[in-house]
């Protein structure tokens, strides 16, 4: 059992985020997807002290390494942000998730640029914006999404593919509160991020999936979604053998408005039948409590939404003052109440993979393009 005091918690959040960060130097590079490769700042994956830990450990111990104050708070463009991502793909390689990025690794290099005073707004490449001219100095030539496949079993349905995402970047460094600086980002969306890991272990470690599921950690959704924009831009599956996505934001802490520990909430649940879908087949997961609020038009489920895709974001958000704020620290999270939604993730996913294909339901599509 977790130690139940909150010092005893962040001691032992700190000491897996060093063991960690101590075991092995070893990462991928951002322009293959060779986890051999070597970078001595990088965070690494670790297969020794994992095997006797639950799902509430294994979760503690990645977040602890990607939300730690080494990580600088995830911000796109910095050292943070691509020792993180790194560390993604040297645990997906672990786990035996096949690299998926359509140049081939595991690393989608997504091209940026600041533009505006002081450079202040992130932007892709777009008729409106040629690289080629816009000064050397503001490109960002090292941002990736990390991308992974688990290919599906079925010859029938195995060119489809269901989409699992989480955003790694976070707002990294800014003012100071109460002495502290850095923006971890532990919840937004660490927690998100490190629940894919675990969903892409258990279905690389168990009977493979009928259809492909694309494991896609995105950067720049702080700045606009841009990670997965650009990823809709250059998929690994095509758009149209896409069948829905499932991003997860935010699951770190219960919402007693989603019915409390262990259950959370379905972003433009009424909008599809996927949540009805998952709701029959027994799923803790539902509708959304706070429609007024739009998170379904704030979220890496968007661009998919967009394009005709069902999809959807997960999440357990109970509005805590914590959001975008120093105080948003791994020591606040709970694994328990994480952990049991995982593994409704993890069913969800296998549900979706396996099972009918969502449905956009009449005027499920409000608000976006032909909707």
């Amino acid at each position: 059992m977790m130690p139940s005091t909150r010092a005893a918690r962040t001691a032992l959040h700190a000491f897996c985020a060093c063991c960690a960060l101590a075991l092995a130097c070893a990462g991928p590079s951002p322009d293959g997807g060779d986890p051999s490769s070597s970078d001595e700042d990088a965070p690494s994956a670790s297969a020794d002290g994992t095997s006797d830990l639950d799902r509430a450990g294994r979760l503690a111990r990645l977040l602890s390494t990607i939300a730690a104050d080494s990580m600088e708070g995830r911000r796109t463009g910095t050292r943070g942000a691509q020792l993180t991502a790194r560390y993604l793909a040297a645990e997906l390689a672990r786990y035996g998730v096949e690299p998926g990025a359509p140049e081939g690794g595991f690393f989608q290099r997504v091209p940026l640029a600041r533009v505006g005073a002081s450079g202040g707004r992130l932007v892709l490449p777009s008729p409106d914006i040629d690289f080629d001219t816009v000064d050397a100095g503001a490109l960002l030539t090292d941002e990736v999404n990390v991308v992974g496949l688990i290919r599906g079993s079925d010859p029938a349905v195995a060119d489809k593919a269901v989409v699992i995402g989480a955003h790694f970047d976070h707002v990294g460094v800014g003012p100071p509160v109460a002495g502290d600086s850095i923006y971890n980002g532990a919840d937004d969306d660490g927690t998100g991020t490190v629940a894919v890991l675990e969903i892409a272990r258990d279905l690389a470690s168990a009977t493979p999936p009928r259809r492909t599921v694309v494991v896609l950690l995105s950067t720049a959704e702080e700045s606009g979604l841009l990670g997965t924009r650009w990823y809709i831009r250059n998929p690994a599956v095509p758009l149209e053998r896409t069948v829905a996505d499932f991003q997860i934001e935010m699951i770190g802490r219960p919402d007693s408005l989603a019915g409390g520990f262990g259950r959370g909430w379905l972003t433009g649940y009424e909008r599809t039948t996927m949540g009805d879908q998952l709701a029959e087949a027994g799923s803790p997961i539902v509708p959304d409590p706070r429609p007024e609020m739009r998170f379904f038009f704030r979220s890496d489920n968007l661009p998919f939404a967009m394009e005709g895709i069902p999809a959807h974001t997960l999440s357990s958000y109970n509005m805590h003052s914590d959001y975008h704020q120093p105080s948003d620290e791994v020591d606040v999270v709970d694994f328990e109440h994480m952990a049991v939604l995982v593994d409704a993730a993890v069913a969800a996913v296998r549900f979706l993979a396996d099972g009918p294909t969502p449905r956009w339901k009449e005027g499920g599509r409000a608000g976006l393009p032909g909707g």
